[in-house]
C-alpha cells in the first residue's frame, strides 16, 4: 500500500518509493509508504511500515553519503550513547531515480522543537556526551571534510567556498 499523498521536492513522492521497494525488495513491497513529518535538506525520509524508513539523497552531490553511511554507521554505533539507525539495505539507481538510496531502521523519537523540550539541560547534556562519544571514535581511514561533504567539519575559511551546485 502506498500513500498518494506528495512530496514534491527532486521528483521524489510516495508512488516512486514504493516502485523503488517493490522492484529492488519486494519482500517489504506490501508495507506502506508514507513521507515523514520532519525532513531535511539533504534527502527525503519516508516511513517504510512500522520499523524501518527509506532515504533518497535530492541531488547528485548528496549521493555519496549514502556508502559513506552505510560504512560509518555500523562502526559508529557501538561507541555512542544513543540509538543510531541500522542500514538494512541499499537501493540501485534507475530511470526514474539516478541515485543510490538506502533502507533503514526507524527510530522512534520526537523533534526538539523550541517550545517542546521539557528538560533543557538534560538535552544539552546528552548532546554534549553524543558529541563527546563521537569525538573520541576511531575515524583511521576517513575522508577529511571537503566538497565531497558540503564542507562540513572544515574551520570556517575553508568552508567560504561554496561546492558546485548539485
Amino acid at each position: 500500500m502506498v500513500s498518494q499523498r506528495k512530496d514534491g521536492r527532486a521528483g521524489i513522492d510516495t508512488p516512486l518509493v514504493g516502485r523503488l521497494i517493490a522492484e529492488q525488495f519486494p519482500q517489504w513491497a506490501d508495507l506502506p509508504v508514507m513521507p515523514v513529518e520532519f525532513e531535511g535538506w539533504d534527502n527525503r525520509t519516508y516511513r517504510l511500515g512500522e520499523r524501518m524508513s527509506v532515504r533518497l539523497p535530492t541531488a547528485p552531490g548528496y549521493a555519496p553519503a549514502v556508502a559513506k553511511e552505510s560504512y560509518w554507521l555500523p562502526r559508529l554505533a557501538p561507541h555512542l550513547p544513543v540509538a543510531v539507525p541500522t542500514v538494512l539495505a541499499v537501493g540501485d539507481p534507475d530511470e526514474d531515480y539516478p541515485l543510490p538510496w538506502s533502507v533503514r531502521t526507524w527510530i522512534d523519537g520526537e523533534a526538539a522543537a523550541c517550545g517542546h523540550v521539557r528538560d533543557r539541560l538534560g538535552l544539552a547534556v546528552a548532546v554534549a556526551d553524543f558529541l563527546r562519544a563521537l569525538q573520541a571514535c576511531n575515524a583511521a581511514g576517513a575522508r577529511e571534510a571537503g566538497e565531497h561533504s558540503w564542507f562540513r567539519g572544515t574551520p570556517p575559511p575553508t568552508a567560504t567556498t561554496k561546492p558546485a551546485a548539485a
